[in-house]
């Protein structure tokens, strides 16, 4: 009698853990939502945000209008082929630095996962830079996997045989 008091006990307890482990599961497991965009690190925050929801055509409005802006076709496929994938990553927000010249330097700390039990990841620091245009912030730089190395080089002219 004692031993079916004792074994109920614990399945009234494992139970719980599953409907408490279920209950967590599913409040947390909502989608991020967008924020202000009135700040430097409100756009960087919208903008990732974005690339989570796989919302490309607004990750695309955040870019500034700069010469060699590329083609939103280009800014999907890099995300579409996983040439930028940021699946196994996360931004950090930090400091914002505004300067004279109407820009933006934001404090940004890239943390890539780990791939197993005894790695923990690693992370990068780095700033993330905007400016202003027509009254709002845009991305004129992001470390890498936000930001294709290419966005906004200038074209290279071909070199010509002698």
């Amino acid at each position: 009698m004692k031993q079916d008091r004792f074994l109920m006990g614990i399945l009234i307890f494992i139970g719980v853990l599953v409907a408490a482990a279920l209950v967590l599961f599913f409040v947390r497991n909502q989608k991020p939502t967008y924020g202000a965009e009135d700040t430097p690190e409100g756009v960087l925050y919208n903008y990732a945000v974005a690339l989570q929801l796989h919302d490309y055509k607004r990750a695309y409005g955040y870019l500034a209008e700069k010469d060699n802006k590329p083609t939103y076709n280009a800014f999907h496929q890099a995300f579409l082929t996983r040439q930028l994938d940021t699946g196994a990553s996360a931004m950090q927000i930090g400091n914002v630095e505004m300067l004279e010249s109407g820009e933006a330097w934001v404090n940004v700390t890239i943390q890539f996962a780990g791939n197993g039990l005894l790695d923990n990841g690693w992370s990068s620091n780095d700033k993330g830079t905007l400016v202003r245009q027509k009254g709002a912030w845009k991305i004129t730089y992001l470390p890498n996997p936000y930001w294709g190395w290419d966005w906004y080089q200038p074209t290279p002219l071909p070199i010509k045989p002698p």
